[in-house]
């Protein structure tokens, strides 16, 4: 299956948020600071994914404030959040969102190669046991909507509760985008390169 790409929506730019956009930007307000430090600097990373969101206000506010526990307040540590993220973004085939944080998920302390591998999942030689199960746990929760007992049990030994929780909530609150993302036809932002086609064809290939 491959995604159908083309834009259906334009993104609201900066320059036209108004007060409602700026109150949902309320709810995220890294996220906002971000894409404007970006606008102001002539790097237009970030700025269609939100300003997607911000053609529906009320909408955008309530899912940032969300959004902005598991990017910000989460239990578990931003490498963890974003091998999460990036292998939901694989599973969903949500180009988009996948090539804004392999970005993220350097800057976090994953390797290339760890990224790399993230297409080919928890079986792939080479990943920490704890790193396999975590991506174990995205496959299972994405083709069952369930992390099942032997995942849970191995994870609960190095994770609490919360952490756990933690866990879900940022896989399902990518998969949100991911959805989102893919459902609208999200376009990369002038200058930023798209995924490179070898990875993409590995993305949208026959599972």
């Amino acid at each position: 299956m491959t995604i159908d790409s083309s834009p259906h929506i334009r993104p609201l730019l900066p320059s036209e948020w108004d007060e409602p956009a700026l109150d949902a930007l309320s709810s995220f307000p890294s996220a906002r600071d971000f894409v404007l430090k970006n606008w102001r600097d002539g790097d237009a990373r970030g700025r269609h994914g939100l300003g997607a969101m911000l053609l529906h206000p009320a909408l955008a506010k309530a899912f940032l404030a969300f959004n902005n526990h598991v990017a910000i307040a989460s239990t578990v540590s931003r490498r963890i959040r974003e091998l999460l993220i990036l292998r939901i973004s694989w599973l969903r085939r949500a180009e988009y969102e996948f090539v804004q944080h392999v970005v993220l998920g350097l800057r976090a302390g994953l390797t290339e190669a760890e990224i790399e591998r993230i297409g080919t999942g928890p079986d792939a030689p080479g990943w920490d046991p704890i790193d396999a199960d975590l991506l174990r746990a995205v496959d299972e929760l994405n083709a069952q909507a369930c992390i099942q007992a032997a995942t849970l049990r191995r994870l609960s030994t190095h994770f609490s509760t919360e952490q756990l929780m933690d866990i879900v909530f940022a896989v399902g609150c990518y998969e949100i985008t991911a959805m989102f993302f893919n459902t609208f036809g999200v376009s990369f932002e002038p200058g930023v390169a798209p995924m490179a086609p070898e990875m993409r064809a590995r993305m949208n290939a026959p599972r």
